[in-house]
């Protein structure tokens, strides 16, 4: 359905966004928020294509295309892939996040595999362990930055 979109409230006070369109909503609602929590599926070791995807159709969206509503966001990834080895295949999207677009990456994140997760149990109490201090580190990483004095731009 063309331009639906979906705002869910979810633990730790998350907001989870989706669109089935990138519409300026969806922008702004990336603009205004103060950090962002990126969950995704890692598939061959890789993100999932739908990840890349919305990081590049949200990119230079302002100011004559120099400005992105991810400059300088606090951002956390939690990932989720059925081999526990892919543990680093957020790494290139990390990277591309912290130099593209000058986000502060949590170095805190959550990696669940199937190790971690079942139908009967849920999450393991490993993984609640790992999501409180990664959600805890990203709160006090956005606080802490909240008040920074620089404001960040394409700087090839």
């Amino acid at each position: 359905m063309e331009g639906s979109r979906h705002v869910a409230r979810r633990p730790f006070g998350i907001h989870l966004v989706v669109s089935t369109s990138l519409d300026t909503e969806s922008r702004n609602a990336l603009l205004e928020a103060d950090s962002i929590v990126m969950a995704m599926p890692i598939y061959n070791w890789g993100a999932g294509s739908s990840a890349k995807n919305f990081i590049e159709l949200t990119g230079a969206t302002g100011e004559k295309g120099r400005r992105a509503a991810w400059f300088d966001k606090v951002i956390t990834f939690l990932c989720a892939g059925g081999l526990p080895h892919s543990y680093m295949a957020y790494s290139q999207i990390a990277a591309s996040m912290m130099l593209d677009f000058k986000c502060v990456v949590n170095p805190y994140m959550v990696y669940a595999s199937d190790r971690d997760l079942s139908l009967e149990h849920g999450f393991s109490d490993s993984l609640r362990s790992r999501l409180a201090k990664t959600v805890a580190v990203h709160a006090e990483l956005r606080d802490l930055l909240a008040h920074r004095t620089y404001r960040s731009d394409w700087e090839i």
